[in-house]
């Protein structure tokens, strides 16, 4: 075995996609994912069914990285594993897997928290791609189905939460938004896909006042609801009629809260350099809002691929390369946690 190679194989099991990784060093030579789609009819994912998923994907997703990146388990170094946040029945299997795999191999375990991971993503290497990493300290603005913060990263092990919402995720507010307009799950892409034919003035939803850099979005789910029944009640058609404007127009509103937050920590922490991460982070309108905010006021921009956007076992890896250069190692009777900050 080459000395100067580190193989670390990543897994990724905190909600319902099933992710491994084989990274050498900080290359990414595989990223595979098995997503599931059995959750769709019950607008959400239903906690029993995706553990029950993630045991059935597991094994074949891992043999599937192992083999695209072209490298025997006899190579391994460590494996990372996502500790928490996430469901705990889904967790179990990955870090169960992760305990097994590692003990019959008699190698080291990492473990990686999962929010952590979503903003080391931008550090990620390809084979063969341009890469420019951000440089500490950055702000982070971490957007998913259940995290909105903005995170202050002064080195992958020494994160500062500086905002964060008080109660729903802008992700959720997006699904919720298309669960009311009977859009389908997950709501996020369906809204962003309806939104790129809207009006975004067309309608207009109210925005929170919360003191300091934290969020809120559950005013703005309420004032959404109620402008739609007043609207349906006027007009039984009126959601299939205006779907893409109320799509667009609820964006833009989302878009709106967390970016006049994130300029307000740029200002305050006096930081131009700025990351988007999480999976509201594939979103056009928010990929947009940055790069306007960037020639607007001078920010340095770091935007993930879209491969890294979701859940996916890579970004676990990269955390997982840095702790295992660090000697930071995770002993067997580590519990996966299923709440946690970073």
């Amino acid at each position: 075995m080459d000395k100067d190679k580190i193989y670390i194989l990543a897994i990724e099991s905190s909600c319902d996609d099933t992710s491994a990784a084989v990274l050498c060093n900080d290359v990414v030579l595989s990223n595979v994912t098995a997503s599931q789609a059995v959750h769709e009819q019950y607008g959400g994912v239903v906690p029993e069914l995706a553990s029950r998923a993630h045991e059935l994907n597991i094994v074949p997703v891992v043999d599937a990285a192992l083999k695209k990146a072209s490298v025997e388990k006899g190579q391994l170094s460590a494996i990372a594993f996502t500790r928490g946040p996430g469901l705990m029945g889904s967790l179990l299997v990955g870090v169960s897997f992760a305990k097994g795999l590692a003990a019959s191999l008699g190698i080291p375990m990492v473990e990686v928290n999962h929010l952590q991971g979503h903003i080391m993503a931008h550090f990620i290497k390809e084979q063969d791609a341009d890469f420019k990493a951000p440089e500490y300290p950055f702000l982070c603005l971490m957007v998913s189905g259940g995290n909105s913060q903005i995170v202050k990263v002064n080195s992958y092990k020494e994160m500062e939460i500086v905002g964060q919402t008080i109660d729903d995720a802008a992700g959720e507010a997006m699904d919720k938004c298309a669960k009311v307009m009977g859009l389908g799950y997950p709501g996020g892409p369906i809204i962003d896909r309806l939104a790129r034919l809207g009006d975004p003035k067309s309608h207009t939803f109210s925005k929170p006042h919360i003191p300091g850099l934290d969020y809120s979005f559950s005013g703005l789910k309420t004032s959404f609801l109620y402008t739609l029944r007043k609207l349906v009640a006027e007009d039984e058609q009126y959601v299939e009629k205006h779907k893409e404007d109320l799509a667009a127009s609820f964006e833009a509103t989302v878009v709106d809260i967390l970016m006049d937050k994130l300029y307000k920590a740029t200002k305050q922490l006096k930081i131009k350099r700025v990351a988007l991460s999480g999976g509201v982070s594939a979103n056009t309108a928010l990929r947009q809002a940055f790069s306007d905010y960037a020639k607007r006021y001078g920010w340095e921009i770091f935007i993930p691929k879209f491969g890294f956007t979701t859940d996916n076992a890579a970004m676990i890896g990269i955390v997982g390369y840095y702790k295992y250069l660090d000697g930071d190692f995770c002993a067997m009777d580590q519990p996966a946690f299923s709440r946690t900050t970073i």
